[in-house]
């Protein structure tokens, strides 16, 4: 697994190509295939490259849902 820190997970914003991975708890995930990330932006409140731990929280789903997609790599935050 790769790792990447706040700053590489930036990145991979789904805009111009790139791929769209959002942090969880520790984890980073891929969701650039989803419907719900098109160029990114989910529910036109989150976006990805983003560590969405807190936000999560007041989601109208559950954490379970992120395991309907790949986990790519660990998120340290320093």
């Amino acid at each position: 697994m790769e790792i990447f820190t706040l700053d590489q997970l930036k990145e991979y914003n789904g805009k111009n190509g790139k791929p769209a991975y959002i942090g969880f708890m520790g984890k980073v995930y891929d969701v650039t295939d989803s419907f719900l990330w098109k160029n990114g932006d989910h529910q036109a409140l989150h976006t990805a490259g983003t560590d969405l731990s807190a936000a999560l929280g007041t989601a109208p789903h559950g954490a379970g849902l992120l395991g309907k997609f790949q986990m790519v790599g660990e998120l340290r935050k320093k």
